[in-house]
């Protein structure tokens, strides 16, 4: 239902559609078309409103990321992995990756889980217009877990990590479960990509990504 939506334009905008015409599409009865429609609202993956008589509906950005997720598994296995090229521009962070990174209970997760000690602190780059939309894709990937832990009272979430290439060098674009961010990306490696590719704030920056 949520692809059938998404046919008529409502992944792009509010549209007015009814459940008997959503039932049409995808041959099924208008009460049944009903019922999908409200359970998909409850859910929070479409919203719905009345105009006049006519509902108007649109994907939420769940609903959106429900698809991405469907269009990544079919593509996943007629493909194979997923590769993606992005280009940013270095931007200074919080100071939070240094400190979490040295957090005993990540840091002795990543040597046997994607081959290295990270260098205490993330390469942060910001992306915009297209670079951005291409990079929402990479939330459906598989990757390497980092799992969560909790420690001194407190609970650390978990992230995933995808292979990277930040301007050549290797190293894995690090995606938390929980982020502040939403238009930068944090990159983890054994080196200081800062000091390794003289890269200063507003620097450019081009990343290949691909999927486990």
């Amino acid at each position: 239902m949520l692809r059938a939506l998404a046919m008529a334009g409502a992944d792009r905008g509010t549209i007015e559609v009814t459940s008997r015409e959503v039932g049409q599409r995808i041959a099924m009865s208008q009460q049944a078309a009903n019922r999908h429609l409200l359970a998909l609202e409850r859910s929070g993956d479409i919203s719905r409103t009345l105009h006049g008589r006519r509902p108007r509906l649109s994907l939420t950005p769940q609903g959106l990321d429900a698809l991405r997720a469907e269009y990544q598994s079919f593509r996943r296995i007629f493909e194979g992995p997923s590769r993606l090229q992005l280009h940013g521009i270095v931007v200074s962070g919080l100071g939070e990756g240094r400190y979490y990174l040295s957090q005993p209970g990540y840091a002795e997760q990543f040597p046997p889980r994607i081959g290295y000690a990270p260098f205490p602190g993330t390469l942060n780059v910001r992306l915009e217009g297209e670079m951005l939309r291409r990079a929402a894709m990479v939330k459906q990937w598989t990757g390497v877990r980092i799992d969560g832990f909790q420690a001194s009272g407190r609970t650390f979430g978990g992230a995933t990590c995808i292979p990277a290439k930040i301007g050549g060098s290797p190293g894995h674009l690090i995606r938390p479960d929980r982020t502040h961010y939403e238009d930068v990306v944090e990159f983890v490696a054994p080196v200081s990509l800062r000091e390794t590719l003289k890269l200063a704030d507003a620097s450019p920056i081009d990343i290949e990504l691909e999927e486990t």
